[in-house]
């Protein structure tokens, strides 16, 4: 199995403290900002940061579902860690300072199949992922 990655970045013309506040609320803002590909979002404990737990359904193409099950941890000031207890996957947000704004910066990374199935999925998940990363990022840019 190989490991799978996902990336995509945007500068938002904003105060890091105030990304960083709106990425980290869970129980408010997060469901705001999530595409149509997100279902079943619910925060099941805390709302806001490190201890949060929230799970949701994400439709990365018209077949393909996962049940995101994820406890959310911060290792640093501006980093967001998304641990999903029901597969590999882990998904980390990071905010820092952009000059005047800040770079949001979200990365997905999880065991990939073997063989040829594995194959097309590094090929091509990353690329669908970071398109449905891209409209979270535009809408959280809208919310500022």
């Amino acid at each position: 199995m190989a490991q799978v990655t996902a990336t995509a970045e945007r500068t938002i013309d904003a105060p890091v403290e105030k990304v960083r506040a709106l990425v980290a609320d869970y129980a408010g803002t997060r469901s705001k900002i999530l595409t149509e590909q997100y279902r079943d979002y619910q925060v099941t404990e805390g709302g806001t940061g490190a201890g949060t737990k929230a799970s949701w359904k994400l439709q990365a193409t018209e077949k393909r579902v996962r049940d995101i099950a994820a406890t959310v941890t911060e290792p640093e000031p501006g980093t967001l860690v998304e641990t999903d207890a029901n597969s590999s996957m882990v998904t980390t947000w990071t905010v820092r300072a952009a000059g005047e704004g800040s770079l949001v910066r979200i990365e997905t990374t999880w065991n990939g199949a073997g063989g040829i199935g594995g194959f097309f999925e590094k090929t091509f998940a990353p690329k669908g992922l970071k398109r449905i990363y891209d409209g979270v990022l535009a809408n959280l840019a809208a919310a500022v």
